[in-house]
């Protein structure tokens, strides 16, 4: 077996097909702990848990995500338009430093998944950022914030029961 950091961008063992072919089983369990590159003429081929993959196929993609919401923030906030069909038009809502606010949170939501592998808090972190903006641009909540008309004083909780 051949161990080289220096050929491998993985810093992982490189091993050749033929030792895959004569020695299935230890090969798979050094796979198990750590990825191993099953090399073969001029091509290299990686082995490694599918969990440990789609761990590194969802930060690819989480991270595709928060570079499009911070260079929109970005533009944004250099005063360029963004159309409101696209997908994150909505932060047009926001002004400059809620902008910065905003990546803020997404840049330590994604800091968190990346030590962790739990993206869940980015989704919620952009989810309520958008909930926001559509609540900013939503007339009938503007007119309810305003509207003193309706206002009735609550009366304080009481432990009777109601029904007879």
């Amino acid at each position: 077996m051949n161990s080289s950091s220096r050929n491998s961008i993985y810093s992982d063992e490189l091993i050749s097909a033929t030792e895959l072919n004569r020695q299935p089983g230890r090969i798979l369990d050094i796979a198990l702990n750590r990825p191993v590159t099953i090399t073969r003429n001029d091509h290299a081929f990686a082995l490694l848990r599918r969990e440990e993959m789609a761990g590194h196929i969802k930060a690819a993609a989480m991270t595709r995500v928060v570079v499009e919401v911070i260079n929109v923030a970005y533009q944004l906030s250099q005063g360029k338009e963004i159309g409101d069909n696209h997908e994150y038009g909505w932060m047009k809502a926001f002004d400059t430093e809620e902008l910065n606010e905003l990546v803020a949170e997404v840049m330590n939501a994604c800091s968190v998944g990346y030590d962790t592998g739990d993206w869940e808090d980015l989704d919620v972190v952009i989810h309520e950022w958008h909930q926001s903006a559509i609540a900013i641009n939503s007339p009938q909540l503007e007119k309810a914030f305003i509207d003193n008309d309706d206002e009735v004083p609550l009366t304080p909780p009481t432990t009777e029961s109601v029904i007879a």
